[in-house]
């Protein structure tokens, strides 16, 4: 049966979801395409009719997943304008968010695995970096006023290091102790309001998880 090429153009798209999250999961390299396509509901013979190799499924995935990314950094910033940098940092700098691998930061899960593709994917997180730093940018000349790029670069550093170096750990504690330590840095960097008050922020749990919880990772 012929597939419209508006069936087509939305099967594309479900690939390319699909595979955004799924490469958070289990790298570039760690699932293959029969498997992938699985999960989108499709063949893996209609991926050459929507793709021209893996490599170019991981750009546009690797794009989509930063797109994603972006936007939600954005709308914790636009949700709290008082405190955007907060905001950011409550769900970014998280246990929640170290554990979730699917939907978390791609340059987290992904980083390494970037480092070693074609240019199309590293030109995928290019983009994705640029647009955090421009969203980090602007809370820099909101809050402090001073080298708001170079702040952007150290800020997003720190935060990509501590959850990276907090999901390579099996203790919680110590998991927590990253992300805790970074939230510090940062707010050392960038006080809460210019001239104002500094408000103490912590991650969202305060106490090393379960057992039980630990053992989902």
């Amino acid at each position: 049966m012929r597939v419209s090429r508006i069936q087509a153009a939305e099967n594309r798209q479900t690939v390319i979801n699909v595979a955004s999250r799924l490469f958070r999961e289990h790298g570039f390299e760690g699932i293959g395409l029969k498997d992938l396509m699985k999960a989108a509901g499709l063949t893996q013979g209609a991926f050459y009719k929507q793709f021209a190799s893996k490599e170019d499924l991981a750009a546009q995935a690797s794009k989509r997943a930063l797109e994603s990314a972006s936007s939600r950094w954005s709308a914790a910033a636009t949700a709290n304008p008082e405190d955007p940098l907060g905001a950011v940092m409550a769900f970014y700098l998280s246990m929640e968010h170290r554990d979730e691998k699917m939907d978390g930061c791609p340059i987290a899960a992904l980083g390494s695995d970037a480092a070693r593709q074609g240019t199309d994917v590293k030109a995928s997180f290019e983009a994705g970096i640029k647009a955090y730093l421009e969203v980090l940018g602007r809370m820099a000349v909101e809050t402090d006023g001073k080298e708001p790029q170079g702040k952007a670069m150290a800020i997003l550093a720190t935060m990509v290091g501590a959850l990276t170096l907090s999901r390579v750990v099996n203790d919680p504690s110590l998991a927590q102790a990253f992300l805790e330590t970074a939230v510090k840095q940062v707010r050392e960097a960038i006080p809460t309001r210019k001239n104002g008050p500094r408000r103490r922020l912590g991650t969202r749990s305060s106490k090393p998880r379960s057992q039980s919880s630990a053992a989902r990772d």
